[in-house]
């Protein structure tokens, strides 16, 4: 069975520890802006959110990818071929959550991988708001409530 990245945006005590895993991982260097989460504090309600590629079961940025360089694999997880990427952004502007970027430092258009299925972020998150859980239907159902949620108070982060 496969597994899906949960957020528990109640749980994020907005330390941003998922932010530094990450750009190290990727980056070998503490940058969030070389990160494939963001956290976004919304101070006026008090909540921090983690906020990364959810591996959508349809997702947008891969059907508007004109070269066909978004792929979802076996596991469910959805990749970025960098060699077949031409750097349009369509994918990056596609995405109503916002989760994929287009790194300056790189040079390239990207987003969370899953660590190649053992995220960094969900094991040095220290609340537990980030978790890597077994894709139940209970889980599939609860992640598509949280996106809807979040869309519906705060609209499209590309906008």
């Amino acid at each position: 069975m496969s597994k899906i990245l949960t957020i528990s945006p109640d749980k994020c005590i907005g330390c941003r520890s998922c932010e530094l895993i990450c750009s190290f991982g990727k980056m070998q260097a503490f940058n969030p802006k070389s990160s494939r989460v963001s956290v976004l504090a919304f101070e006026d309600m008090a909540v921090s959110v983690p906020i990364m590629c959810m591996q959508c079961e349809d997702p947008s940025c891969m059907k508007v990818c004109p070269v066909s360089a978004i792929t979802r694999t076996i596991d469910g997880t959805v990749l970025i071929d960098d060699d077949r990427c031409i750097g349009c952004k369509m994918c990056v502007s596609a995405c109503p959550l916002g989760n994929i970027s287009f790194s300056t430092a790189e040079g390239k258009v990207v987003k969370c991988d899953l660590c190649g299925g053992e995220p960094k972020c969900v094991e040095y998150c220290p609340s537990g708001a980030i978790q890597y859980k077994e894709a139940t239907p209970s889980n599939l159902s609860r992640k598509k409530l949280i996106a809807e949620r979040f869309k519906e108070l705060f609209g499209e982060v590309n906008q």
